[in-house]
């Protein structure tokens, strides 16, 4: 799996940081702007800046917002077709004799087991890794076997039925590991964090102290660390509030295929 340098803190911790930092950032800005007053400087009005300012703040919380949702719904709808895949190819194991469809399902059990694993091993790549290669193990050999089966006569039905199921279930893990590995981009995030520093010292600047302005940019910081911590949380499938629980327990309900 692909982290990059803003993956490795977790969701809320940026989240807290960004807070801090739109405060302080204000409360710099918005002592300077008093200095300058203090010395018969009278600040210009930024005004029209403030405002240009805060709607391209908007604009691309609500563009990483839609990036981060977009990429959860993309991963979860990923999982249930995996879920399903699955499941259809274990069902047509049961089209060939008592013999190999039980060595079939035997393959097919501990594959389910492999692709479990991947997803409990959440944010540890060296058990991330070993559920991957277990998982592409017995897939290659479910394969090899039903290859093989294709060559009988007695077995095209069976086979050609289960060769496309095959094929959807093994090419679906590659799938999957390249929605995990999509996430929003760091310059993005970076260039977010960087337009809500500047906002806030604009803001701090064109404000008088006053107890109003306080409350102010406290809710201002507050609502966006709130949407920062959101749009990190929905991009983070391995960590965090939002998770795939529910998606990747239609893979857990198959276990109940194999009693």
């Amino acid at each position: 799996m692909q982290h990059s340098f803003l993956s490795s803190f977790a969701s809320v911790t940026i989240a807290v940081v960004l807070f801090i930092a739109i405060i302080l950032t204000y409360g710099i800005a918005n002592r300077i702007a008093k200095n300058k007053k203090n010395k018969d400087s009278v600040p210009g009005d930024f005004g029209p800046v403030e405002g240009a300012l805060l709607g391209l703040l908007a604009l691309l919380l609500a563009f990483t917002f839609s990036m981060s949702a977009s990429r959860h719904d993309m991963r979860r709808q990923i999982i249930v077709d995996e879920a399903n895949n699955i499941g259809t190819a274990i069902l047509r194991a049961d089209l060939y004799a008592d013999s190999t469809r039980q060595l079939f399902r035997t393959d097919f059990a501990a594959y389910v087991e492999a692709r479990i694993a991947y997803y409990s091993a959440g944010m540890n790549e060296e058990k991330t890794a070993q559920a991957l290669e277990l998982t592409n193990t017995i897939a290659a050999k479910i394969w090899n076997r039903a290859a093989v089966l294709a060559h009988d006569h007695d077995n095209l039905i069976s086979s050609n039925q289960m060769i496309p199921a095959l094929n959807s279930m093994i090419d679906i893990v590659t799938t999957r590991v390249a929605g995990g590995n999509a996430t929003v981009p760091d310059s993005i995030l970076w260039m977010l964090f960087m337009l809500c520093l500047v906002s806030s010292f604009i803001i701090g600047y064109n404000r008088k102290e006053q107890k109003s302005s306080r409350m102010i940019i406290i809710v201002f910081s507050l609502m966006i660390s709130a949407s920062v911590f959101l749009i990190l949380d929905l991009d983070r499938p391995r960590q965090g509030l939002i998770n795939m629980d529910a998606s990747n327990s239609h893979i857990i309900e198959l276990r109940e295929m194999f009693k």
